[in-house]
């Protein structure tokens, strides 16, 4: 059972990296069309903005300077950012906590490093989760917020959600998930070293029985 919490913890966290990086890669954080020119679709993302074309044409153009961005958007790449480098830690110290990872060891010193490392992992994965969950939620609530804004008029085009949203989202549960399938997975380990057979030197059970036999001889 350990280990396959533990292995799983370690595909879902893959998979939750491959999302956060797709999160940041991604330059459709809020989309915006409007009726004027329906067969164009502008996009804005971390790194830039783009335009999308009907004949799928799409134009990126990067900001210019760190200091002329929005606040939520510098505050989302050094938060998204963050989340990429928790979770590949994490990633690192979960892989040679598994037990597939020279699974030859069994001495009680080697588990409780293993069980260290699984646990740190987890730790890892459940910090970048809410450090990616928490810029995707706050740039959706201000679209939201936009959106339904009574004062805005009708006629003027409103950001939507982009599809980096989503993959946020979706990195954000999956690393939560991975997080608490590996510390689960140490809570077991913990059930299992209790009955762990203790090993007792033969030397000194023949040394015992010396010293019995010589009583034996004087009696």
């Amino acid at each position: 059972m350990r280990s396959v919490l533990e292995q799983l913890g370690v595909l879902v966290a893959l998979a939750a990296w491959l999302c956060s990086l797709a999160t940041a890669l991604v330059p459709s954080w809020l989309s915006l069309s409007t009726e004027l020119l329906p067969a164009e679709t502008f996009q804005l993302g971390l790194w830039g903005t783009c335009v999308l074309q009907d004949p799928g044409l799409r134009e990126c153009r990067p900001y210019n300077n760190l200091l002329g961005l929005p606040p939520d958007i510098r505050l989302a790449r050094v938060l998204v950012c963050g989340s990429l480098g928790f979770g590949m830690m994490g990633l690192l110290l979960a892989i040679p906590g598994l037990d597939l990872v020279n699974g030859c060891w069994r001495r009680l010193e080697e588990r409780s490093c293993k069980r260290t490392l699984k646990a740190a992992g987890g730790a890892l994965c459940l910090v970048s989760g809410l450090l990616v969950l928490v810029p995707v939620s706050y740039i959706a609530h201000q679209a939201v917020v936009r959106f339904f804004d009574g004062s805005v008029p009708d006629v003027a085009p409103r950001w939507e959600f982009g599809d980096a949203l989503f993959w946020g989202w979706t990195a954000g549960v999956l690393h939560l998930g991975a997080g608490g399938l590996l510390l689960t997975s140490c809570l077991d380990l913990d059930t299992q070293n209790q009955n762990f057979p203790v090993r007792i030197p033969l030397v000194q059970l023949q040394g015992a029985h010396r010293r019995a036999r010589t009583r034996r001889e004087y009696v």
